[in-house]
């Protein structure tokens, strides 16, 4: 038995070609254990490619495409890293408008790497506490985020880390703020 019980809860992960192969699988299979329902959202139809580095690795199916997708569907959602994932999904405005949506509606959302380049175009990180890859640092200060090179930061429902090192620790959160629901202080 899982040590969060998230039975019953919709999770989407929100992923594009490119994503960081184990960012995504990870947290998936830790949603999946805890009795969640995980949903690969993306921009494309068809198939998302994931890599291990800079080497290809495995395909997913895209379950949902983001335009038609509707955060009230949802009860957190998971945005993994990989450079070139999020780097596309941060100028997709349907990307942009369906994570900004789970901020406006206090649902957890967790970030892992470069996941958080797209949360600066959401307009989503002014003054929250959070950790990403180091390269994105400053954009993440830019953009008026406190950012701090930690394992694993928790701000109101809102958990991020650095990279799949800390993946055990990332996913233990993640759970545990799908678990708890909905946070009245995560906000837009």
């Amino acid at each position: 038995m899982a040590k969060h019980d998230i039975s019953g809860k919709k999770v989407a992960f929100l992923l594009t070609d490119g994503v960081e192969q184990v960012e995504l699988t990870s947290p998936w299979e830790a949603v999946k254990d805890a009795g969640g329902q995980p949903v690969l959202v993306s921009p494309k139809e068809g198939t998302v490619q994931g890599f291990e580095g800079t080497e290809k690795g495995d395909t997913f199916t895209v379950d949902l495409q983001v335009s038609a997708a509707d955060a009230s569907d949802f009860d957190a959602l998971v945005l993994p890293g990989g450079v070139v994932n999020a780097d596309y999904l941060r100028v997709d405005k349907d990307a942009q408008a369906f994570a900004r949506a789970f901020f406006e509606q206090h649902k957890p959302v967790a970030s892992i790497c470069h996941g958080p380049w797209l949360l600066i175009d959401a307009d989503v990180v002014k003054g929250r506490d959070l950790t990403s890859y180091h390269t994105l640092a400053t954009d993440l200060r830019n953009a008026g985020a406190n950012w701090s090179d930690e394992e694993v930061v928790v701000d109101a429902g809102f958990v991020t880390s650095r990279n799949p090192d800390d993946l055990p620790a990332f996913n233990d959160k993640l759970l545990e703020e799908i678990a708890e629901g909905e946070h009245e202080a995560q906000h837009a």
